[in-house]
Formats: structure tokens, sequence, C-alpha cells
């Protein structure tokens, strides 16, 4: 089992070496305000103005001005160069649910190894952020409470099956995989979405003003339930 050098109560928010703006980060670290990076994403942080409590990874893209800044206690170099320092640093992390903001941009092999980290690591309510959407890698059982009309997004990362209640279209019946059928641009038209599946292989892609919404689907207490009514 691994040990974790990050333990948490409140959510984590990762930081990876990619596309990081201020907003960005601050809109992540009020829902997780705990800080860690992924190898180069302490640069990142570091030029916004946070310094990670922890950086993880095989340290060979931290640049001498970050090794500088933080002290070297907060440094934890793994050498093995299998994984991705994303993957090297979640499984590193012990919180209720995970933020990772710079992990997905440009380069498509960087999104995939980030997506391949989520198949790898079901245990970990971990959420992704780029641009304008959110991905997480399902559950078996999940429960969003999400706006009417907002798009939901599904797909494989290996033959799953599943159930719907809450979607335009749903998916009973249906049989996904990466080569065969995907689940992309489907509509909420019920502010409660349930969805189980076969197995932890499919993944929820949602906008990111949904961002809340899906930290209490994947830890349920984890964050104040919303204020409703007016």
């Amino acid at each position: 089992m691994t040990q974790a050098i990050v333990q948490s109560p409140a959510g984590v928010t990762l930081v990876g070496a990619g596309a990081l703006t201020k907003p960005a980060l601050a809109a992540a670290l009020a829902l997780a305000p705990r800080l860690v990076a992924a190898d180069g994403g302490a640069d990142r942080a570091l030029a916004l103005g946070h310094a990670p409590e922890a950086v993880i990874g095989d340290l060979d893209s931290l640049t001498p001005a970050a090794r500088t800044t933080l002290p070297p206690d907060r440094l934890y170099r793994i050498d093995e160069q299998e994984t991705t320092d994303f993957d090297k640093a979640l499984r590193h992390v012990s919180a209720p649910f995970v933020l990772g903001l710079g992990f997905w941009g440009p380069r498509f092999d960087h999104g995939l190894a980030a997506l391949n980290t989520l198949a790898r690591h079901p245990d970990r309510a971990c959420i992704l952020l780029g641009g304008s959407d959110l991905c997480f890698l399902a559950p078996r059982d999940l429960t969003l409470h999400l706006r009417k009309g907002s798009r939901l997004s599904l797909f494989p990362l290996a033959p799953v099956k599943g159930e719907s209640a809450g979607l335009e279209w749903p998916i009973e019946g249906l049989e996904f995989a990466p080569d065969g059928r995907v689940g992309t641009s489907n509509r909420v038209v019920a502010g409660e979405v349930r969805l189980s599946f076969s197995a932890p292989r499919m993944l929820v892609i949602l906008p990111r003003g949904q961002l809340a919404a899906a930290v209490r689907a994947l830890a349920p207490g984890a964050l104040p339930a919303p204020v409703r009514g007016g």
C-alpha cells in the first residue's frame, strides 16, 4: 500500500506544469485549500504567488529557482519512471477529493496520460480541470445535482455498461467502449441525475461551472450544502 506524503481532512489542489491561471488556481483553492505540486507544477504555483506544501515527482522539471525558494523538506523525489508525475503525486495524497490543474492542455499526450492516471486510481476522487470543462472517473454509483439543460458527456475508458435517470437520452441497455459507442453531449433534464456503471471505467465530463456539484457528488459532506431559495 502506498504511504501518503500528504494527508488532509480537506480537499487538495494538485497543480501540474501545464497552463495555469491565477483565477483558476484561486477558484480551486477556495474549495480545496491544501496546495500540492507535481514536479514542475511548483514553478507554476510560485509564479502565481503560492508556495506548495509538498512537491512530489521525479523532480526533473523543477527549476533551480524553485529549489532555492522551497524548503528541502517540501521536496519528495520519487525516482521510478514507470508513471507520470501526476500519478506519483496523486497516489501519495490522501484527501476526500483532489482538484487537478495544469494536467490537461495543448499536448494530447499529456492529456491522455492524465486520463490513464485516473483509470489507474479509481479509489481516488480526483477532478481534472481544463479549459471550460472538468472531468472525473465515475464510481459505480453516482448522484449529481445539476442545473437543468446542462451538458453532461460520458466517455468510456474500457468496455462498460450503465443506467441513468435525469438525462435526456437514457443509457440503459447500451454498451460503451473507447472504440465503440460513447455518450458525449447528453443533456440534464432533471435536477438530480443518477448514474450507475458496471465498473469504474466511465469518464464524466461537465462544464466547469458545475465543479462544486461534482465535488459534492464524489465526496459527500466535503463541502457545505448549497443555499437554495432566496
